[in-house]
């Protein structure tokens, strides 16, 4: 083996910056790390770079006072036509042709509103009215109404004042309850209600109901105090458009008390099961 020997003044100059070049070392491991791993902070701010200014009075009055300026949509003028039953009636004796139309104009407060109701069988008009309301919302899903109906049939035409209460209760239930004061001092009220259960996007279950009640009888019209007639019906349509829709269906028309008793005296029955088939539409 070979040795090597080093003077002893390398050897004492390497024992004495050995020290200093490991301190050099770790001071500038240290600052490398530190620069690594502290991102700059950058100060934090309350406001935005871009601030929005505050609007004025002029900015106001640019958009709703100058000449062709943005109208407020409550303000326009609307209107529905919903001819909600179109349809023939069949039964053991006979058939006959029932409508059921209303329709509204005005705005999202005030509305005038238009109803009739009839039917024709053995080719001549059983009933026909028509009623012409002013509807003033209450809510945004009722409204006060009053106005005045017209009775073309039965019997003689006959006037009546009309209030009532109309909207949508829960669950898209739609609802009409009116009283009705006569003339000869004949009072009246009819409740009415329907519901629609889609079945699918475009097939729809229709259940309705309405109830008449008099406050006296009236011989001449058929019509007996208390609860008079009702009619619960159940129809199946499908809206090939929304604004065009045939239907099938059933209704059980009822009489109650003395209009019973009137309608038993002219060869009528006191209750009666019809098919119908009809057209549902509205503008």
């Amino acid at each position: 083996m070979t040795r090597i020997f080093y003077p002893a003044s390398m050897v004492f100059a390497a024992l004495t910056l050995a020290p200093v070049v490991l301190a050099a070392s770790e001071s500038m491991d240290h600052s490398a790390m530190s620069g690594m791993s502290h991102s700059p902070k950058v100060p934090a701010t309350s406001q935005s770079r871009t601030p929005i200014p505050a609007l004025t009075d002029a900015d106001r009055a640019a958009v709703y006072d100058a000449p062709g300026g943005h109208m407020i949509h409550d303000s326009g003028i609307n209107s529905l036509f919903l001819i909600n039953q179109l349809e023939w009636q069949g039964s053991d004796d006979g058939s006959a042709l029932s409508w059921d139309a209303k329709g509204w104009v005005g705005g999202d407060v005030d509305r005038l509103w238009l109803r009739t109701e009839g039917e024709r069988a053995r080719g001549r008009t059983e009933k026909a009215e028509i009623q012409a309301l002013w509807g003033h919302a209450i809510s945004p899903w009722w409204d006060l109404v009053g106005g005045l109906r017209q009775d073309f049939k039965p019997g003689d035409s006959e006037s009546w004042a009309a209030f009532g209460l109309q909207g949508m209760a829960l669950y898209n239930f739609e609802a009409e309850a009116t009283v009705f004061v006569g003339e000869a001092g004949q009072t009246a009220a009819r409740l009415e209600g329907d519901y629609d259960i889609l079945l699918t996007n475009r097939l729809v279950l229709q259940p309705t109901a309405e109830v008449n009640f008099y406050g006296k009888n009236d011989p001449q019209r058929g019509i007996g105090s208390g609860l008079a007639d009702s009619e619960i019906g159940l129809r199946l349509r499908y809206e090939i458009r929304r604004e065009f829709a045939p239907y099938i269906g059933v209704t059980w028309n009822r009489s109650y008390g003395a209009s019973a008793d009137y309608a038993s005296e002219e060869g009528e029955d006191r209750s009666e099961l019809r098919w119908v088939v009809g057209l549902r539409l509205w503008f």
